[in-house]
């Protein structure tokens, strides 16, 4: 008798038990209200793993009542896509298509996806954890919508480890009180299939000849740690991998970063996923402590489409010592996190006023413009004026990193702006 997993057994059948994105489910957000009418159209789900897109798939074909096929890019080819569409053909209106990890579908793969699309035969659902502007070719996404599947919650997570807990109290006739969460919420870092799997592993380990099992943070980190083979299958490891070779290089590990690049090299990534994730990490974790970083890694993400494989690991190598060595700084995504907070509490604040464009002249008699100084008339091509909306005015949103660079930075603003923004 084969074991079906926890995560299985709680997949709910419809969207009033799917945990998650409300705003596609919510009683009048989009997906709630196409499925109401019956029709939806083919669709892209793009959001980080075990966040619901393979359940709402599911949901979507039970709804609807039509046949569902389902396809994963990693072991598919275009023979097996011609298959379902061929059967599809056969029943009356359209079967349901979910393709999981649609990134993975080469060009030769997706185009054979196209005519059914087109005609009908088939409405397209595919889960990817890329970004499909890069990932899916152009003529079969202008045909999907594309829905973005937030991470969740912590209160999502909660509720999920809460039905986990009911489900496996009753199967075993155990008693479990978990009496920290942390771990588990850690170690599944957002995933509800991990964090679920994580539930069922202690619990198995720990329920043999007890009647209670008190979950602790240290419990599950022993019970994880000694079982990571069986926690960490094959599929999941994908983001575990490229995660440990982020950390790496953000860590300043030139040594550990070679070592999960091959890792990952080994395992047949794609060349271009790991690129991109250098590049976000150039600028997120490197920034303007050494702009170069941006520079190499956008080069090498270039050099990887002209040099194809295997030689475009040497580049890749290059990249990521080099970014491992590199200083580090993170004030420029802080700086946009927090401005983009302020924005989100104080609203659409007004320009003021000479700031603004004063093209026409009646705009300049209303004052449009009209104390604007104009930084290239002065010594220096500076003169101190308030750039900012009044009530907003010495809020600091950059505040550079403790580096070469970035303290040239802090010393240059403290020279012109004098006290006015604290430097």
């Amino acid at each position: 008798m084969h074991h079906v997993p926890l995560a299985e057994k709680l997949r709910p059948q419809n969207l009033t038990d799917y945990i998650g994105q409300e705003h596609l489910t919510g009683s009048d957000a989009i997906l709630c209200r196409s499925l109401s009418a019956g029709n939806i159209p083919s669709m892209i789900l793009w959001g980080p793993p075990g966040v619901g897109k393979t359940t709402l798939a599911h949901i979507i074909s039970q709804t609807l009542k039509r046949e569902f096929y389902t396809l994963s890019a990693i072991s598919s080819g275009v023979k097996d896509v011609r298959q379902v569409i061929a059967q599809a053909g056969t029943f009356g209106g359209s079967a349901i298509l979910f393709i999981d990890e649609i990134h993975r579908f080469s060009k030769s793969q997706q185009d054979s996806l196209l005519g059914a699309v087109e005609k009908g035969t088939i409405t397209l659902i595919g889960a990817t954890t890329e970004n499909p502007s890069f990932e899916v070719i152009s003529p079969l996404l202008s045909r999907c919508q594309v829905y973005i599947l937030k991470p969740l919650t912590n209160n999502h997570l909660i509720t999920l480890l809460e039905r986990g807990k009911k489900l496996l109290s009753s199967q075993f006739g155990l008693d479990i009180a978990i009496a920290e969460n942390e771990a588990l919420m850690s170690v599944s870092g957002g995933d509800a299939r991990k964090l679920l799997n994580a539930l069922e592993l202690v619990v198995y380990q720990e329920k043999i000849n007890k009647k209670q099992v008190v979950i602790t943070n240290q419990l599950v980190q022993k019970v994880i740690q000694e079982n990571l083979a069986i926690y960490d299958k094959q599929g999941e490891m994908h983001y575990d991998i490229i995660s440990a070779f982020i950390k790496s290089m953000r860590g300043s590990d030139p040594n550990a970063a070679v070592y999960w690049l091959a890792r990952m090299i080994e395992g047949g990534e794609d060349p271009k996923f790991i690129a991109r994730r250098m590049l976000i990490l150039a600028s997120e974790d490197i920034g303007n402590a050494n702009p170069n970083a941006l520079l190499l890694a956008n080069a090498c993400f270039d050099a990887i489409a002209k040099i194809g494989w295997p030689e475009g690991r040497i580049i890749l190598s290059q990249t990521a010592v080099y970014l491992a060595n590199s200083p580090k700084s993170n004030a420029t995504y802080l700086a946009i996190g927090e401005a983009q907070q302020t924005v989100q509490k104080t609203g659409n604040l007004p320009v003021p006023l000479h700031l603004r464009n004063a093209p026409t002249p009646l705009m300049k008699e209303i004052g449009y413009g009209k104390s604007y100084q104009y930084a290239h008339d002065f010594p220096g091509n500076f003169v101190a004026q308030e750039f900012l909306p009044d009530s907003l005015s010495g809020k600091v949103f950059y505040r550079p990193g403790d580096n070469l660079r970035e303290n040239e930075d802090r010393k240059r603003m403290r020279e012109r702006w004098k006290n006015k923004y604290n430097y």
